[in-house]
C-alpha cells in the first residue's frame, strides 16, 4: 500500500488492467491541463497502491471517482464482482469526499441494436452485459441523499481495449467474419484518448448535470476491418455465420449535448494512431 497525499480532481481506481493502463498513458500523454488524476491499482505502475481492505486514508481526496473496476471475464459467479463493487465504490467516494461517482458500464446492457439511445431496452444477450445491467440496477439502488452524483457510463468498444487488439498488435493476418456486402462488422468505438477527455469534461460539470446513464463513443461506427487496415494488417476473412450481427451501435446524441465536440477521433484512420501511439515505448 503506497499512500497519494495530494489531493485529485479525478482518483481513478481499478487502473491496472488493459483499459487503465491505457488511459493512464494517454494522461502522461497528454500531461497537465489543470485536471489533477490520480490511479489506483493492485498492480505496480499506477499512483496508488490500493486494495478493498486497506485504510483508506490512504487515498487522496478527489472531486470525482471513476470506477474502472470490475470483472470482464468467467462465469456469472466471477462476473457478480460488478455488482458487489458499486458498494465498495460508494464507500471509496464517500471517504475521498466525491461529488461525482462514475461507474463504467458496458454498451453490452443493450444486447445487438442500431443506434441504440439511452432509453433503449436492456436485453443484453451474454453473462458480461447481464453483469453490467445488474450493476447499473446496483447504483440506481442507492440512497439518493448519499451526497454524490451517480452517472453509468455505457462504454462502447475502446480501440486497444477490445477483442480485436490482440490482431492489432499481432503481425499475422487478422481473421474476421465477412458479411454479404463484403465487409466486416460494423461497431461503435472510443479512442482510448477520447475516453479520457471524456472523464475529464464529465468531472468538470456540476454533480446535477451528470445523466444517470450515459452511451459513450464517437459519433459514427465504425467497420473494424477499417481498423485493420489502419494498423497495416492483413485480414484473414471468413464467412460470418448466420448468427452473426454486423452492425452494433450506439446513439450519442445525449454526449454531444452533454460535451460538444469532446470527441476527436471519429474514423478508424484517427483511432488507430490514437491508440498506437499510448502503446509505443515511453
Amino acid at each position: 500500500m503506497t499512500q497519494f497525499p495530494q489531493a485529485a480532481d479525478i482518483l481513478v481506481t481499478g487502473a491496472g488492467g488493459r483499459l487503465g493502463r491505457l488511459l493512464r498513458a494517454a494522461a502522461r500523454r497528454a500531461g497537465s491541463d489543470d485536471t489533477r488524476l490520480a490511479f489506483q491499482s493492485r498492480q505496480p505502475g499506477a499512483d496508488i497502491a490500493w486494495a478493498p481492505g486497506d485504510p483508506l486514508s490512504a487515498l487522496p481526496r478527489c472531486e470525482t471517482l471513476v470506477a474502472l473496476w470490475g470483472a470482464t471475464g468467467g462465469d456469472p459467479t466471477a462476473l457478480a464482482a460488478n455488482s458487489a463493487l458499486v458498494a465498495t465504490s460508494r464507500q471509496v467516494a464517500q471517504a475521498c469526499g466525491a461529488r461525482r461517482l462514475i461507474h463504467l458500464s458496458s454498451a453490452a446492457v443493450y444486447g445487438p441494436g442500431r443506434g441504440m439511445t439511452e432509453d433503449a431496452p436492456l436485453r443484453p444477450t451474454a453473462d458480461y452485459g447481464r453483469s453490467k445491467r445488474a450493476m447499473e440496477q446496483a447504483v440506481a439502488a442507492l440512497p439518493a441523499d448519499d451526497g454524490m452524483a451517480h452517472c453509468c457510463l455505457r462504454l462502447a468498444n475502446v480501440v486497444g481495449a477490445d477483442s480485436l487488439a490482440p490482431g492489432l498488435r499481432g503481425t499475422a493476418p487478422v481473421g474476421m467474419d465477412q458479411f454479404a456486402d463484403g465487409r466486416g462488422p460494423l461497431r461503435s468505438y472510443i479512442a482510448p484518448g477520447d475516453l479520457l477527455r471524456v472523464l475529464r469534461a464529465l468531472s468538470a460539470l456540476p454533480p446535477e448535470a451528470l445523466p444517470p446513464v450515459l452511451n459513450v463513443a464517437a459519433p459514427a461506427p465504425v467497420r473494424m476491418d477499417d481498423l485493420v487496415r489502419a494498423r497495416g494488417r492483413d485480414l484473414a476473412w471468413r464467412p460470418a455465420p448466420d448468427t452473426a450481427v454486423q452492425e452494433v451501435s450506439l446513439d450519442v446524441t445525449r454526449l454531444e449535448t452533454l460535451l460538444p465536440g469532446t470527441t476527436a477521433c471519429h474514423t478508424a484512420d484517427a483511432m488507430i494512431p490514437d491508440w498506437a501511439a499510448l502503446e509505443a515505448p515511453a
